[in-house]
């Protein structure tokens, strides 16, 4: 039997770092290259088609359709300029990827010739088809009209030879298909009701922005090893795999030194994402072997958003270059850590940052505090809902290990701020806001300068914790579309910050103080939200109890938990805040109930396909090698002596027949409870019961093959290892 696991790790061990030329410019001086920015809209733009696109992206304002043929021209003349020949609306559908479709600026002259052409319209509109994506049933085959539409605030730009223009898509009769045209409503939603809030404080504010900085953490694995993973290639993850002697129990790789097979990766990347004004700040290595980091400096979300995803793309793009494969999967292997986008969250005034303390003067204090509360009290009335906007198929498996956020909602503030909260609630109204900025701490070493202190620690455990001048959702996948867990968390602090508007309002009414009214009701809210407060461990089991006790949701159930988008209060704050209609929210949760089925079925199918193909021959060969050899023993030695020398490979040719025995049984149970679960009409049920009934079916099977697979020859066992995949460089 040829073995081309071994040749493949050889090529692997082999390969030497792609030489990559930098440009000979400053990176201040080629971002955004491939951007249509504001001074290239300055340059190719009319003065009064200029000014009126910069007040639709900056104020908010209705874009008047007119202006879109002299957009459409100079964007034309910019792209040209730039060897582009074809130009496409670039969406997000439901499929947590991309969507493109590239047409060419070419119509006919009416002469029998072509024209290099790009309208207005073109720019504005196009129609995909609508049936052809995920769309929970609002979208039939024989109703296929959709539409893409130009989200002006995202700027264009050039991938290769095409424009991409940033679009929102929705189905004929408008309701969203997509994950930015939500996101726009709620950052919408947030900022009117943010704005309305600061004015108690500042009546300058004239607009509050959400600002999101992600941290994306990828794994990296050799191309070549990569092709001879089956599972890899169709699922993202390893179906099967034991544990390597060595992966990062000595925490030698987190922040190590960056291989230069892989250094030459991450230059390549950086560059290319700053000429498209990604701006990259970070790169180092992660906790586990082959895993990595990259994160921006953070913008406004809905950019964030769009760059993460473009990001992701280009990620997988020169990752090929390189001789890399990218795993953007949450849990490619078992046993180590898996891959989060952590959400750095924030809201900022077009005066300040709304999260920063402490403030110059009480009433900054007392403004700092309120949007804390108030974004506290979001995360505590919708816990659950926060919790379905992470959750997946893949991000489940990361998900209360040891080294992500359990599957709990709840928020780390520290000790001081806590404290604070405390001290307001039961306090007088007389000096209440004391907030202590950074502090110095002094070493014993005289080399070393006096180091400031934030006035919160870090608490890795925790799935929303704030970190100084902002909240880090902790809990987002690293293949998720950020734009899922934006628009839950943006939506329920919009309407937090509505209720406590209207409260405060209230009070006011009937003859109280501003000031007094606002921390009569704060205090009514710090009391209210206190038990999604927690700045303990958690991972540990007490803490899953403690929790229950709490009221928080604790449902660990994947599909289950989507249930969370379909509860009165989630549907009634989306439609409120006009971010979702009950019909989208429906629809969207057939599709994630539906996605969630295929995942698994997917992985099921794999499973059977590797075991029966791969596994059980290989065994069953070295199953026979191990008869032969006893064969030929037992003809050369008297009994007594042959039977001694024979016991280890009748014993092990005893555990190969059990195991192989207990996974031919496992797959056969696998494929009847899929055929089982494939009969459930509801997309809720079928999920269910993928998630009861067939995923833990694998795990019994993968536990028999990894035991195999300490067994069987090296030299026959056919799919690379995990001490190869995770340590090739």
């Amino acid at each position: 039997m040829t073995n081309l696991r071994f040749k493949v790790v050889e090529s692997a061990f082999q390969k030497k770092p792609l030489e990559v030329t930098a440009p000979t410019e400053r990176p201040s001086e080629y971002f955004g290259k491939n951007v249509f920015t504001r001074a290239k809209m300055y340059k190719y733009l009319q003065p009064s088609v200029y000014n009126t696109l910069i007040d639709v992206i900056d104020n908010g304002s209705c874009l008047d359709r007119s202006i879109a043929d002299a957009v459409a021209a100079g964007m034309k003349q910019w792209a040209e300029e730039n060897g582009v020949t074809h130009y496409t609306h670039w969406f997000q559908p439901l499929t947590e990827g991309t969507a493109e479709k590239h047409d060419a600026f070419i119509e006919h002259d009416g002469k029998g010739g072509m024209i290099e052409e790009f309208s207005g319209k073109l720019l504005v509109q196009q129609e995909p088809d609508a049936s052809s994506f995920p769309n929970g049933g609002i979208r039939n085959t024989f109703e296929a009209r959709g539409y893409s539409a130009w989200d002006p605030t995202s700027p264009v730009f050039i991938m290769d030879d095409t424009l991409c223009i940033p679009t929102i898509f929705i189905s004929y009769t408008g309701e969203a298909l997509d994950y930015k045209a939500p996101l726009l409503r709620a950052l919408h939603a947030v900022n009117v009701a943010a704005t309305d809030v600061c004015h108690y404080f500042d009546e300058k504010v004239k607009k509050v922005t959400s600002n999101l900085g992600w941290e994306q953490e990828y794994f990296l694995v050799d191309e070549g090893l990569y092709g001879a993973r089956p599972d890899l290639m169709l699922t993202g993850r390893t179906l099967m795999g034991h544990d390597s002697a060595k992966n990062q129990q000595l925490e030698d790789h987190y922040f190590g030194t960056i291989p230069d097979r892989v250094q030459a990766f991450m230059k390549e990347l950086e560059i290319q994402a700053l000429e498209l004004a990604i701006p990259c700040k970070t790169r180092h290595n992660e906790v586990a072997p082959n895993q990595f980091e990259i994160a921006p400096i953070f913008e406004e979300t809905n950019l964030a958003v769009d760059h993460n995803m473009l990001l992701m793309s280009l990620m997988k793009k020169v990752a090929r270059k390189h001789g890399f494969r990218v795993l953007l999967h949450e849990k490619p292997f078992a046993g180590i850590n898996g891959s989060g986008k952590h959400n750095n969250w924030s809201l900022s005034t077009d005066t300040g940052v709304l999260l920063h303390a402490p403030g110059k003067t009480a009433e900054e204090n007392l403004r700092f505090v309120t949007f804390i509360v108030e974004t506290l009290m979001g995360v505590y009335k919708h816990n659950g809902l926060l919790k379905a906007s992470i959750m997946s198929a893949t991000n489940a498996h990361r998900l209360g290990a040891n080294e992500a956020p359990p599957a709990i909602i709840s928020s780390f503030l520290g000790k001081q701020l806590s404290e604070l909260l405390d001290h307001i609630e039961k306090s007088d109204k007389e000096n209440l806001f004391n907030v202590a900025g950074k502090q110095g701490m002094k070493l014993d070493i005289p080399e070393i300068p006096e180091l400031l202190i934030d006035n919160t620690d870090r608490n890795r455990t925790s799935p929303f914790a704030f970190t100084g001048n902002r909240f880090e959702f902790r809990a987002v996948g690293s293949e998720a579309n950020c734009a899922s867990a934006m628009i839950a968390l943006n939506t329920a602090v919009a309407e937090a910050l509505t209720e406590f508007k209207q409260r405060v309002d209230a009070l006011i009414a009937r003859g109280q103080e501003t000031a007094d009214a606002i921390i009569d009701v704060l205090r009514e809210d710090i009391k209210a939200c206190k038990p999604v407060r927690f700045d303990g461990n958690g991972y540990s089991e007490e803490w899953v109890e403690e929790a229950r006790k709490r009221g928080l949701d604790c449902e660990t159930s994947c599909p289950v938990i989507f249930d969370n988008y379909l509860t009165e209060s989630s549907v009634r704050m989306f439609e409120r805040m006009n971010v979702m209609t009950r019909k989208e929210l429906e629809a969207r949760n057939e599709v994630k109930w539906d996605t969630y089925t295929k995942r698994i079925q997917i992985e099921a199918r794999v499973m059977g396909d590797i075991t029966m193909n791969h596994i059980v021959p290989v065994a069953t060969h070295y199953q026979s090698l191990l008869a032969e050899n006893v064969q030929h023993m037992r003809q050369i030695f008297a009994p007594d002596k042959a039977d001694k020398l024979c016991e280890r490979n009748m014993k092990l040719i005893e555990e190969i027949g059990e195991r192989t025995r207990l996974i031919e049984t496992g797959v056969e149970e696998l494929v009847n409870a899929r055929k089982v679960a494939n009969k459930i009409t509801s997309e809720r049920e079928k999920a269910i019961a993928y998630h009861d009934n067939v995923a833990p079916k694998m795990g019994t099977i993968r536990y028999q093959i990894d035991k195999l697979e300490l067994i069987v020859a090296d030299e026959l066992w056919t799919l690379p290892k995990y001490r190869e995949l995770l340590f090739i460089r």
